[in-house]
């Protein structure tokens, strides 16, 4: 004897769930996705200013911020001295990247400018562009305009 199912089949919305379900998964991905890209993961105060970066396709992240003795410098994620910020700043030389690769250079608004300095002059030296990067909210005695839109 065979079984039939007599009430009719109506799966409503029962079956676009998973299809909703993945939607929602993807836009998540788009939203967080700006985010996740190119982040030192160091926080640091950044000082305030009213211009605007390009966006660099290769970009290697350089952050400095306070510590207790002496300023702290990060290459990325990875704490690193001065002289080990030269050697990888070397390899990046070696491996053909000098054309086309950005320096972001973060700079905590409580690092001394000497440091700063020191840094940048080191970068420059090493035949790499650089590209400083500010906070763009205005501080104190700075317009909130972009000069570019004037």
């Amino acid at each position: 004897m065979k079984l039939e199912m007599t009430l009719p089949e109506r799966p409503g919305l029962l079956h676009a769930v998973p299809v909703l379900n993945l939607f929602v998964l993807l836009w998540f991905m788009f939203l967080l996705s700006s985010s996740l890209l190119r982040q030192s993961g160091v926080t640091v105060e950044l000082p305030p200013s009213r211009f605007q970066l390009e966006r660099f396709q290769n970009t290697f992240v350089v952050t400095l911020g306070p510590g207790e003795t002496e300023p702290r410098i990060h290459f990325g994620r990875d704490a690193v001295s001065l002289s080990e910020l030269a050697e990888r700043l070397d390899a990046l030389r070696a491996d053909g990247a000098q054309a086309k690769a950005v320096v972001l250079l973060q700079t905590d608004a409580g690092t001394p400018v000497g440091i700063e300095r020191q840094v940048s002059e080191l970068v420059l030296g090493k035949g790499l562009r650089l590209a400083m990067v500010g906070s763009n909210t205005p501080g104190p005695g700075i317009p909130a305009t972009n000069p570019k839109s004037e």
